[in-house]
């Protein structure tokens, strides 16, 4: 880059004007108090874990790399369905999802105190405004020895293709100087898409791939580590489309271009992926 010295790094602007949790409808500090993470491990252990495993075929990879890493860390994957979270919070290492909080939109599960509290004690959840997302909570967390999940892409995706990444994951994670996991999930949206309220019949194939931890480097900026971020988790479900070594000649691009044409979309989207390729129809509507 030419053109003069690297401006300051700074805070990305949502990060400065959200509003505060001190506010009786942002409070969740609640959620991780002993009595109430005891009740969280009881839920998940004997509630969702089971049921994600009874409703889903789930192919979980990179497990041991991450048995290995006792860091605090910003978990960041694509995000298609309501079902990432407990797809996520299934497969992490107890030890780690004991100790892991999850960015939730505070319009969505943070507008009814109902759906607030359940789902602060299921996930440990805390709310970030879309489009004006609050950091300051996740970076609190962080400093406290917690793992945060973030799906960058700010909502779920509309097709189940991986949107533009923002820049609140990369902003944290060099704020903080902590790793940021990658993750690739893909046959989420085939299992449970926009609009659906339940998983579709049949324990469909989701895939979990769980990459190698990112750290940044000493001076790398946000806007140099954003990429990197997006590209770790473009090449996790590649891996899974193809092969890791198919994935490794496609880097940096690594992403497959999505059809042409919103219902295509989403139509390709809506079968249970397979191992190294997609489960899909007849090769005449391919194009």
């Amino acid at each position: 880059m030419t053109g003069g010295p690297e401006p300051a790094a700074v805070a990305p602007r949502p990060a400065r004007s959200a509003p505060s949790e001190t506010s009786p409808r942002f409070q969740t500090a609640w959620a991780r108090t002993p009595a109430v993470r005891a009740l969280r491990e009881v839920v998940q252990v004997v509630g969702l874990t089971p049921l994600t495993h009874s409703q889903v075929s789930l192919d979980v990879h990179g497990l041991e790399e991450l048995r290995e890493f006792d860091q605090p860390a910003i978990i960041v994957a694509n995000h298609a369905s309501h079902l990432d979270t407990g797809v996520l919070l299934s497969t992490l290492p107890a030890r780690r999802r004991r100790r892991t909080a999850v960015a939730a939109a505070a319009d969505y599960f943070f507008d009814t105190w109902w759906r607030a509290g359940g789902s602060a004690i299921a996930f440990n959840t805390f709310p970030i405004e879309r489009g004006n997302g609050k950091l300051a909570t996740p970076g609190d967390l962080l400093a406290d020895g917690w793992s945060v999940i973030v799906y960058p892409e700010g909502t779920r995706s509309p097709d189940g293709y991986m949107g533009r990444f923002k820049l609140g994951a990369a902003w944290l994670a060099v704020q903080h100087q902590v790793p940021v996991i990658p993750v690739g999930l893909r046959g989420t949206y085939g299992a449970m898409p926009r609009g659906s309220s339940w998983v579709v019949r049949g324990r469909p194939r989701v895939s979990v791939r769980y990459g190698a931890p990112l750290v940044p480097s000493d001076g790398e900026t946000i806007r140099q580590f954003a990429p990197r971020i997006s590209a770790a988790v473009q090449s996790l479900v590649a891996e899974d489309e193809t092969s890791w070594w198919a994935a490794q000649r496609r880097l940096p691009r690594t992403t497959v271009d999505p059809p042409p044409g919103s219902w295509r979309r989403t139509w390709e989207q809506s079968e249970p992926p397979v191992e190294g390729g997609l489960a899909r129809r007849p090769s005449i509507w391919r194009g």
